[in-house]
């Protein structure tokens, strides 16, 4: 996805996966300074170790990092997969680091679920339901029409999840997996380039469909 954004802007950069185990991450987010690398994406179980490295930091966990002049800010892009999404109450399902991230960008009253605590789920009175959690197959809730609904759980080689499938049946507002991905790294790819995101490309790249280069802007 980043690497056809890059292309649609004509940047001759590249997007690469790193493992990284938790004990060498500094050593790994320094080392990527040193080379001249322009930021990262952070992801679990990195993004409050990272917030600790940051000179500046947005929170407690980031999920980007951005190199400039030597130092490393973190920004989380992840609560822009909510910006903007106006609700009185919100079910939010988790309370894992992914769903502390997204709640900068929630409105309204949020009403946390967890195994750990309050469970079952109710959506009952809720105006968006957002699944923070890596559940695919199993309905945590039942989605009923006029709710927007947003589902983190993505897989690039599997279908939609149990609960997309059932909001798009009651005829809700759905956000799936893959259009998260698409907000939150078209944000940070704006961080790191200082210029607007091809949304159509990408969204076509994590589709797996052809991601023709838009016009550089």
């Amino acid at each position: 996805m980043q690497n056809a954004a890059f292309a649609a802007r004509a940047l001759d950069w590249e997007y690469i996966a790193c493992d990284v185990e938790p004990d060498a991450l500094e050593a790994a987010v320094r080392g990527l300074v040193a080379l001249g690398f322009r930021g990262a994406n952070v992801t679990i179980p990195h993004k409050q170790a990272a917030a600790q490295l940051c000179d500046e930091a947005e929170g407690d966990a980031v999920n980007t990092l951005v190199f400039r002049g030597g130092r490393i800010n973190g920004f989380n892009t992840d609560k822009e997969i909510v910006a903007g999404i106006e609700a009185r109450t919100v079910c939010l399902i988790g309370d894992g680091g992914a769903a502390r991230a997204l709640l900068p960008g929630l409105n309204g009253e949020v009403r946390t679920f967890s195994r750990r605590g309050d469970w079952p789920p109710s959506a009952d009175g809720a105006d968006l339901i957002v699944n923070a959690t890596p559940v695919r197959d199993e309905l945590l809730v039942e989605p009923r029409a006029g709710q927007t609904v947003v589902e983190l759980a993505y897989a690039a080689d599997a279908g939609e999840t149990r609960l997309v499938a059932a909001a798009r049946a009651a005829g809700c507002t759905v956000i799936d997996g893959r259009e998260a991905l698409v907000r939150q790294g078209a944000a940070s790819f704006e961080l790191w380039t200082g210029v607007p995101a091809p949304l159509d490309v990408m969204r076509r790249a994590v589709a797996g469909g052809p991601a023709e280069a838009s016009p550089p802007a």
